[in-house]
């Protein structure tokens, strides 16, 4: 599923009511998680984070600045906090499937939006941002509020969306795209904070002043002190004791954890910490995290143990709790921390018991059918062929082929997980079919309405077996790899990998052609059906090599 997160800053902390009517907006949008509201009084702003589809936390960004708008009144507004507006910030931020340049749309779209709806001038900054000097947020909210009708007097300082025209009640409002930011602590067996503050400057980007050996800072000859670069960029790191847990952490802010990932900095906490005679006995997350950056951590650790990280999610996640002590303080809960599974998958057929599938499939109704039984049969494919793979790194005699087992099990994994999913996206694709031939055709508008939705439907339930057609064909690929190079006494397994990914394969392309005859546009049927006749001449072609490999392995095995 495509996710991504939006932060937008607004300038009240105090108004309780005011607060709630902004959060409304977001909470009342279809496809939109609110996952914190956070009000400082002292600051009188308000983070709000919620996550949700593209077009889903676009239209919740644009109603909630629109409301921002109406109930805040920047001409009274006092805070400890910079701002420019209402809505101070709106970055957005890739999560799931999403791409920093879908961010970077979905900014210009908004900004464009609210400057021509609202009346608001807009500027975009981070990697949104369209001058250098715009990239950074304090660049652009110099002078604040207060100096922000001069500031749009400078044309250096034009708005990227909208006119130069000050807007007394609501300011400006800075839209932009940035990474996520993981905010995670690392525990320490101490209550001193100053051993917490030395490791921290070891690994933050910023470092740490350099001092000599009497302990005094050095400083250059422009009378700077000196400074000694930390280990990692994108981090941000303190050190701080904690009352409530007794306890010394190094407090983290990973910027970017695609630089710099969690479990890299807690392996080099624990190397320093070490240095130092203190231990580290494991680590908090604050707030929510990607679901990718356990996954990371998860495969980090099994490579280090020596062994294939083509495992399932669920356990490359809980090697990575496990690993990094995250259950320390406060139990850790995958589906409570972990972002993408805040918009659990609507699975109906594989979250059945295999008894009950199968029950289903045996009933009178036409879903689940042939496509759902062949998608199955793939992720079977899949499953047999990363256990192979997994059976044969480590084994003695079999290290030549570590690093291209590895590969194919992780690879597997990924289609394993493919393939289950379109179980259910057949079936919901036939049965679009169905409820667009129930609509009604009483008059010549709804008899057009009704057969564009018709076609429609019938070329997804045509798409989705396709794509489980071109999935065998590399399904038949791994479990060729599987058979050539894997481990001898599981070759059988291999094998039955090879026939499975046949049977996914054949079943698909009958799925294709089933469908073709009710479509009407004969460019799609006609470029349809070549695609689907290619691969399934590659599928045949590589399980072919399979039954040779097959035969030539068994036969050398008596």
């Amino acid at each position: 599923m495509k996710i991504v997160e939006c932060v937008p800053n607004f300038s009240e902390g105090r108004d309780r009511q005011k607060i709630e009517a902004i959060v409304r907006e977001i909470e009342s949008t279809p496809g939109v998680k609110l996952l914190d509201v956070d009000p400082g009084e002292a600051t009188n702003r308000t983070v709000v984070t919620f996550i949700g589809s593209l077009e889903g936390v676009k239209e919740a960004a644009f109603k909630a600045i629109k409301k921002a708008a109406e109930v805040i009144d920047m001409k009274q507004h006092k805070g400890a906090h910079p701002r420019l507006g209402a809505t101070d910030v709106c970055p957005f931020v890739p999560v799931s499937e999403v791409s920093m340049e879908d961010c970077i749309r979905l900014a210009n779209e908004l900004a464009k939006q609210v400057a021509e709806e609202l009346k608001i001038p807009v500027y975009l900054y981070e990697e949104a941002a369209k001058k250098p000097e715009r990239r950074n947020l304090a660049n652009i909210r110099q002078g604040e509020y207060e100096g922000l009708a001069e500031k749009l007097k400078d044309p250096q300082w034009a708005p990227d969306y909208g006119q130069p025209v000050f807007n007394p009640s609501a300011g400006a409002t800075v839209i932009g795209a940035r990474e996520i930011l993981i905010a995670y602590n690392i525990n320490l067996n101490t209550r001193d904070r100053k051993i917490a503050q030395e490791i921290a400057s070891y690994l933050r980007e910023s470092g740490r002043v350099k001092k000599d050996k009497n302990g005094q800072i050095v400083y250059d000859n422009q009378g700077q002190p000196v400074r000694i670069p930390g280990k990692f960029k994108a981090v941000k790191a303190v050190g701080w004791y904690i009352d409530e847990y007794q306890i010394a952490q190094i407090s983290i802010n990973l910027t970017n954890y695609k630089i710099t990932p969690p479990h890299i900095v807690f392996d080099e906490a624990c190397r320093i910490a070490q240095k130092m005679s203190v231990r580290v006995t494991g680590s908090e997350l604050v707030g929510l995290i990607p679901k990718e950056a356990l996954l990371m951590a998860g495969s980090y650790y099994l490579e280090k143990q020596g062994k294939s990280p083509g495992l399932p999610e669920k356990e490359l996640i809980r090697l990575a709790v496990r690993s990094l002590g995250l259950n320390d303080i406060v139990p850790f809960d995958p589906a409570k921390k972990i972002i993408e599974y805040q918009f659990p998958s609507i699975s109906v057929l594989t979250e059945m018991k295999l008894t009950d599938f199968v029950d289903e499939l045996s009933m009178d109704a036409p879903t689940p059918g042939g496509g759902s039984a062949a998608a199955l049969c793939g992720s079977l494919s899949a499953a047999l062929s990363s256990m192979v793979a997994n059976l044969t790194v480590g084994k003695k005699d079999y290290e030549a082929q570590t690093e291209i087992m590895k590969s194919t099990a992780i690879r597997s994994q990924k289609l394993k997980a493919e393939l289950l999913a379109a179980v259910d996206q057949d079936s919901q694709a036939f049965n679009q079919v169905m409820e667009a031939f129930r609509l009604p055709r009483g008059t010549p508008e709804q008899t057009k309405d009704r057969d564009e939705a018709i076609e429609k439907a019938n070329k997804e339930a045509t798409l989705v077996p396709l794509s489980v057609l071109e999935n065998s064909v590399e399904l038949a690929t791994l479990a060729s790899q599987v058979v050539a190079s894997g481990y001898k006494n599981s070759v059988s397994d291999a094998g039955v990998a090879g026939l499975t990914a046949r049977a996914c394969g054949l079943g698909a392309y009958y799925n294709v052609r089933i469908n073709l005859p009710g479509l009407k546009d004969e460019v799609f049927k006609k470029k349809t059906l070549n695609q689907a006749e290619k691969l399934r001449q590659k599928l045949e072609k590589e399980v072919d090599k399979i039954e040779k490999l097959l035969d030539r392995c068994l036969s050398l095995e008596k």
